[in-house]
Parts: C-alpha cells; sequence; structure tokens
C-alpha cells in the first residue's frame, strides 16, 4: 500500500500555482516513474496505433528503478485545486497504465458529522483484479459511497474524546470551506448590507443553518475542561483591536468551525475560528455601534466575550487523533498549531482505507 500526501503548496488556491513546474512536485513525480507499468497484451498491441505502442514499449523499459511488483492498494490527499492540476491528470493517467482502478473525492470531515469544515481532495486505487466494494463513479464524490448523494446521511464520531469533556454535513457552498469572513474574498452586492461586524443576512443564515444541524455534533464535545493554562490562549487586547471583525467566532454549542491553518495562534485573519467561552454574551450586542467608541471602550466592549484559540490538543480532537496521542513536551505551541495545520482528520483517512481494503 502506498498512502501519499505530495506537499500542497503547488496547487493552492492562494499560491503561485506551479503545479508540475514547481520543484515541489519532484517527490510525486518520482513515486509515478518507479510504477511499474502493465504489459500490453498481443490481442491489445494489434489495437493500438504506433504510436500507443511506441509510448507503452517507452513507458516498460525507460526506468530501471521501477518498482518490482505494484502496491495493491494506493490513497492520495491533497488540497482542493489539485483535481484541475496537470499533476492529477499524470496520476490517473499513470494509474490507468499500471492497471488501476480508482475513485476521486473531495470530502469534509463535516461529512462525518465533525464540526469542522476542512476540504481535501482525495483519490484511492486498487488494482482491477482487487474490485471496489462499491460502484466506482468517474464523477469526483463529494460523499462516501454509502452516504445519500445529498450528504443528508452523516456518521457520529464517538465522543470521549478527553476525560474531561462534559458532553455534526454543514452547508459548504461550492465545496469551498467557509473562511468566516466571505467579503474578504469577493466582492459584496448592494443587498448584502453589513449588519454587523462584516456579516451580511446571508452569512448569517449560513451559519445558523450550519448551528441548527443536529446530525452534527457541537463542539463542546471536542474541548478541553477549563484549567489555569487556558489564559495563555487568549486573544490579546492588539488582536482583538485591529481583527475583531475578521474572526470567525464560535460558542461551545456552535456546530461548526473554519479550517485551521498551520498559521493559526500566530495570524489571525483566516486561519481558524477562535471561541467565545462568554457563551450568555450576544455577538449582536457587543459589535453592533462598536466603531462609534473609543479603543478603550471597544477593548471593555470585545473583552466581555472571553475569546481564545483552540487549544492543539482540542484541534487534535476535531482532526480525530486518539486520547492517548500528544507532542513532545519540546514541541513549542507554535510548532504544534503548524504541524496541526499541515495534518489529516483522521477519520475521513481511515474510513478511506476501509473502503479499500474491504
Amino acid at each position: 500500500m502506498i498512502l501519499m500526501s505530495p506537499p500542497c503548496q503547488p496547487f493552492t488556491r492562494i499560491g503561485l500555482q506551479g503545479d508540475v513546474s514547481d520543484p515541489r512536485t519532484k517527490s510525486f513525480i518520482y513515486i509515478l516513474d518507479i510504477l511499474p507499468r502493465q504489459v500490453v497484451p498481443m490481442k491489445q498491441q494489434f489495437l493500438q496505433t504506433p504510436q500507443q505502442m511506441r509510448g507503452a514499449v517507452s513507458a516498460e523499459f525507460t526506468s530501471s528503478n521501477r518498482l518490482e511488483r505494484l502496491p495493491k492498494y494506493i490513497l492520495l490527499e491533497n488540497v482542493k485545486g489539485f483535481e484541475t492540476s496537470s499533476a492529477r491528470n499524470e496520476f490517473v493517467q499513470t494509474l490507468e497504465a499500471c492497471g488501476f482502478k480508482y475513485q476521486e473525492f473531495l470530502l469534509s470531515p463535516t461529512c462525518l458529522g465533525i464540526p469542522n469544515s476542512r476540504l481535501r481532495y482525495f483519490l484511492i486505487a486498487k488494482l482491477h483484479s482487487e474490485p471496489f466494494s462499491f460502484q466506482a463513479s468517474d464523477q469526483i464524490l463529494t460523499y462516501f459511497p454509502d452516504q445519500e448523494s445529498n450528504n443528508s446521511v452523516k456518521y457520529k464520531v464517538p465522543l470521549g474524546l478527553e476525560k474531561d469533556n462534559s458532553s455534526t454535513l454543514a452547508e459548504e457552498e461550492n465545496l469551498v470551506p467557509n473562511s468566516g469572513f466571505d467579503c474578504g474574498e469577493r466582492q459584496c452586492s448592494p443587498k448584502e448590507a453589513f449588519l454587523f461586524k462584516l456579516e451580511t443576512m446571508e452569512e448569517m443564515k449560513r451559519k445558523q443553518n450550519q448551528d441548527n444541524d443536529f446530525s452534527m455534533q457541537v463542539l463542546k464535545d471536542f474541548l478541553e475542561g477549563d484549567s489555569e493554562k487556558m489564559s495563555q490562549y487568549y486573544l490579546p487586547p492588539k488582536s482583538l483591536l485591529r481583527y475583531a471583525f475578521l474572526l470567525d467566532i464560535v460558542k461551545p454549542t456552535c456546530r461548526r468551525s473554519t479550517c485551521f491553518t498551520k498559521g493559526y495562534g500566530h495570524y489571525v485573519e483566516g486561519t481558524g475560528s477562535v471561541l467565545q467561552t462568554a457563551e450568555d454574551v450576544q455577538l449582536e450586542s457587543v459589535f453592533k455601534f462598536i466603531e462609534t467608541l473609543s479603543e478603550e471602550e471597544k477593548l471593555k466592549k470585545l473583552s466581555t466575550l472571553k475569546l481564545r484559540y483552540f487549544t492543539p490538543r482540542e484541534i487534535a480532537n476535531l482532526h480525530g487523533f486518539p486520547p492517548e496521542f500528544g507532542f513532545p513536551d519540546k514541541i513549542t505551541v507554535k510548532q504544534r498549531y503548524r504541524l496541526l495545520g499541515n495534518s489529516l482528520n483522521v477519520h475521513i483517512v481511515a474510513k478511506l482505507i476501509s473502503l479499500l481494503i474491504r
């Protein structure tokens, strides 16, 4: 089995999108090169054009470093955007030449009832001699084969991730994880007047619909208990004043959170949701007319929300890491956020592997 997650920078929407010309794709291309191609049966050779036959011979014998035999299973993960890349095209062409059948997905943990948007591209492949347990499609699936195509079926993740815990598919428009600040990425039309905190009526309704989706788990199922160490995660006054209008703020009772990136805890805008621990305070009462206040008065109002970052352990919980998972003490909080921001959701990958070997 080959499990791979090639560097995503060549394919991200906000990057240069260098694709196969980006040097960081070399390791991925190397994996494709060492997969042994199947010898074309004699009967099929007569059905091929001379150009196709030359290509088959070239593909069969150009590499002396190829694996002696093909792996039975392959799983690849990358960012949304990989599905339209040249690297993806080369990948599926190689899979076909090697005799694999495959299925592509765009999946987020929300399809399993986990309240965190983290849309990622996945591909699973197995040799033709090992049939899939489901009917493969040439379309990219946005749900698991045993779920309904409208994503109305979701799966609960077992609770008890933390001993101190007290106690699930949200809307992801156009399959793009919500950023918490949509107007930063698009121009808001005149009909989309800001209500408060730079949020439109459309944005408010979308978030309300997510929080009313009772097939999703609530965030408090993934949170650590209160302790003295939580003080280090509260947003500093400077960040509150500068970025308050850009924050995606959620409460423990919410059933949504935005994608946590490797810049979480260091950068504020677009890196992940922050937690409002003062649950009885209404956001509208804090943000309405706040722009008319002095900095001191603004800070006083914003401080009533008691906003903090999710801890690394809480993000690990949302990613599906088991309770016994932990970082070495020498790994700083910043480094933990970076590692988790580059991580995968364990439950998504586990379900895909089970589809592969079933």
